[in-house]
């Protein structure tokens, strides 16, 4: 069953990018999944949201670390590349690659991770961290990386211009 995301936020789509019932493909624990039209090999690149309350003292390195921790429970090769703080630790991305098995041949897979602490602007108290993954094959990421740049930058709390 899809998730909710805890603070109300608000984003735009590239153009190309839909969005689907997280349910329909299986990914139940995301508030929010976009994908785009499959390139070669059949992969849909696509985009997920998944966010948590936290205490705001939680380092989001922290946090980061252990979403690599999940992905190599299913992907023991997980491998965290390059990773940056932003907007004075409010914000964290990291890039993980990592092996799948698509049409029995091994591809490599490209994670564009990014953690981004938010206030509830209706409730203040209220902070959450939002978990917001871009997956594509690695010979896909070039075609989509600029897309998903920009869809970061239209997300924002609801209500704000």
């Amino acid at each position: 069953m899809a998730t909710t995301i805890p603070v109300p936020i608000q984003f735009s789509l590239p153009e190309g990018w839909r969005s689907v019932d997280p349910d329909q493909v299986n990914a139940g624990q995301a508030a929010f999944v976009a994908v785009r039209p499959p390139g070669s090999k059949g992969f849909t690149p696509n985009i997920t949201i998944t966010g948590e309350l936290q205490d705001a003292n939680v380092p989001l390195t922290r946090l980061a670390d252990d979403a690599v921790e999940r992905l190599r429970r299913g992907a023991p090769d997980a491998q965290l590349g390059k990773r940056k703080e932003t907007d004075g630790g409010r914000g964290l991305t990291q890039a993980v690659r990592m092996t799948l098995r698509l049409n029995d041949e091994p591809e490599q897979l490209v994670q564009l991770q990014v953690f981004l602490g938010m206030r509830d602007t209706g409730n203040p108290e209220r902070y959450a961290v939002l978990e917001i993954v871009l997956s594509s094959l690695a010979e896909q990421y070039p075609d989509v990386i600029e897309e998903f740049q920009r869809f970061l930058s239209t997300i924002q709390p609801e209500g704000t211009e």
